[in-house]
């Protein structure tokens, strides 16, 4: 008889991490139940792992209310949806050596682990696309967020024909026919942050369109009270760094720095391989956030330290009922 994904993770998932993917995933569907809300957060490079294939899907069934991601998980999305056949897998990745990559580099191929991004079908196929955006833009005086420059080139069909993937499993095509709220801290340390900068010293786009990280917590700060219902909101969080630290702020500086009573985020879920040590942020323990007023004893906790390409597929298979 055939297994689902659920029914296969209920019955084999008992100890150690596979008990904690299991409760995660258990707790993240019932808190949906509840009425709950969740904001998804992305670090790494998932997107280039083609998270999309069940992010996409999450987003769709309204599964994810919203999403903070780094540049690098905005970006390399589009570059995946464009020039997927283009792109260069090496699964030997830990044996090459430094004349190989160079002659990767002198190939045009960027490489993230064991997959290369083809520089001229993805990098600048996107950028001449975008950079025509923000000069529109500062003809109008107008300003937009990062990701909303990539909402307008997905919304409005000019790289349909370049697609070369089912548009589906593309996560951030979902989100953008969703105008789901999306937060990029940090945007300027991504290719097309570093290719705006150039523009901009090059004296061919205005600064001015491009709207920065405080009007991402500004917006954040007009979110999280109009999403909190009387089960709350959740925070899933992949990887750690800006995309997970910056998000998550938003509750005490709501409440320390303005006054505002907030509740605290009710479910605090972390996929990271990242040890407590050293300070780090990716690998602190969820009651650390207590002290910073992020959390609360009452929030359902759960930490996974495992590889987020296979953990997070599988909750999502579970919270879609797969």
């Amino acid at each position: 008889m055939a297994q689902t994904i659920s029914s296969f993770i209920d019955y084999h998932f008992r100890h150690f991490n596979a008990a904690s993917l299991k409760d995660a995933a258990i707790a993240y569907r019932e808190h949906l139940d509840k009425g709950g809300k969740m904001l998804v957060t992305l670090a790494g490079a998932m997107s280039s792992a083609e998270l999309g294939l069940s992010l996409a899907e999450m987003i769709r069934q309204g599964k994810v209310h919203g999403i903070s991601c780094t540049g690098a998980n905005l970006e390399e999305d589009v570059f995946n949806l464009v020039a997927h056949e283009h792109y260069v897998r090496i699964p030997n990745y830990r044996e090459l050596s430094a004349e190989d990559e160079e002659n990767l580099l002198e190939r045009h191929l960027n490489r993230v682990t064991d997959t290369c991004i083809p520089e001229e079908e993805a990098i600048r196929r996107i950028e001449g696309a975008i950079v025509q955006k923000w000069q529109e833009a500062g003809k109008k005086s107008q300003s937009y967020l990062p990701h909303e420059y990539f909402y307008q080139i997905l919304l409005d069909g000019s790289l349909k024909k370049s697609y070369q993937i089912d548009e589906k499993n593309s996560w951030l095509l979902a989100a953008a026919e969703k105008n789901l709220p999306l937060f990029v801290p940090g945007w300027e340390d991504s290719t097309l942050g570093n290719i705006f900068a150039g523009h901009v010293i090059s004296g061919d786009v205005e600064p001015s369109v491009l709207k920065s990280g405080i009007d991402y917590m500004i917006e954040l700060a007009d979110w999280y009270p109009k999403s909190v219902t009387p089960q709350g909101v959740g925070f899933f969080q992949i990887g750690g760094g800006i995309a997970g630290d910056f998000p998550i702020c938003v509750v005490p500086m709501l409440e320390q720095d303005l006054g505002k009573k907030t509740p605290k985020w009710s479910y605090f879920c972390q996929i990271s391989d990242s040890t407590t040590s050293y300070g780090s942020y990716s690998g602190a323990v969820p009651n650390e956030k207590i002290t910073w007023g992020k959390l609360n004893k009452d929030s359902k906790k759960f930490i996974i330290e495992s590889d987020a390409s296979i953990v997070a597929p599988l909750i999502f298979a579970y919270v879609l009922g797969w």
